[in-house]
């Protein structure tokens, strides 16, 4: 299984002098199979790159996994050049939206209006193929199995474990460790304690024993503080996860955007000295463009 990085960045694009050793596009990542499958990681603007590049190799099916609707994660899809060549077939997959009743669709739908692009979808010249899939429940993909597990973030978010031929990846998208929302003096206190043990109890469940964890580490435990509930994770959670998980590599990524990359890789260096004894012999790296991990 090969992973390609080729947007690593949280919430907004960030180009510029100071984002150019790990990027400044938003969230994109390529998997492929030992088949050379294309599955893709969410489609925020790093995934134009990743569509130029796939030119080389028409006809393109891309397996484009949305973890949520959020516009950092979706932003690229009007741009994804293969939507634009009779021959390639997109199949976008992703979570039913409970809030709009609609399923995947919606986020192609909503872009592609004449409002905010000049494209139709009626007027895209490959196969459009939608697949709203629910927690939990394992869907094949070419020669990999493909499991969504239901993450915390402000909207229903997908993490997704990828397995073939015995390898895995799981990648959390956006995502806040779950805690208890009331005080300990509070009477749902208790109930919910017992929620948040078995809801963080199902994601470890679900990232154990894989190869590559990708996972949201947007904040410092610091910064977290201020932020708490937004939905993001810390570089300590993200630790502690792998950890708990027994995952060979750790990559850090959706990487705060006023954050550039010396002091990126400032607060990671942090980071791995305030968690020194648990970090002992991980494999702990910070996700940047371009970056190819084969295994």
């Amino acid at each position: 299984m090969k992973v390609k990085f080729w947007g690593v960045r949280g919430s907004i694009a960030v180009p510029g002098p100071k984002t150019v050793r790990y990027g400044g596009n938003t969230t994109c990542i390529e998997v492929r199979t030992d088949n050379n499958e294309l599955l893709i990681l969410d489609a925020g603007t790093g995934i134009f790159a990743l569509s130029q590049a796939l030119l080389a190799e028409l006809p393109v099916t891309a397996n484009i996994l949305i973890t949520h609707s959020h516009w950092d994660h979706i932003q690229g899809l009007p741009l994804f050049i293969p939507n634009f060549i009779p021959g390639n077939t997109l199949r976008l997959h992703g979570g039913f939206d409970p809030v709009s009743g609609k399923g995947i669709e919606q986020v192609m739908d909503v872009q592609l209006q004449y409002s905010f692009f000049p494209v139709r979808e009626a007027e895209l010249k490959a196969r459009i193929e939608y697949v709203t899939l629910m927690p939990q429940e394992t869907a094949k993909v070419g020669s990999a199995s493909v499991t969504p597990c239901l993450l915390s973030h402000p909207v229903i978010d997908f993490g997704y474990r990828i397995d073939c031929n015995g390898k895995s990846v799981f990648f959390t998208g956006d995502h806040e460790p779950p805690y208890n929302i009331y005080a300990p003096d509070d009477e749902q206190f208790a109930d919910y304690q017992v929620f948040v043990e078995e809801k963080n109890q199902s994601i470890l469940e679900a990232v154990r024993g894989v190869d590559v964890l990708i996972a949201d580490s947007s904040y410092t435990d610091l910064e977290y503080a201020t932020k708490r509930g937004w939905g993001h994770g810390t570089f300590s959670s993200s630790i502690a996860l792998a950890k708990a998980a027994n995952a060979k590599v750790l990559v850090c990524t959706h990487h705060e955007p006023t954050r550039s990359d010396d002091a990126l890789e400032q607060v990671f260096a942090e980071a791995m000295a305030a968690n020194h004894d648990v970090c002992a012999g991980m494999d702990i790296r910070l996700a940047r463009e371009g970056d190819v991990i084969e295994f």
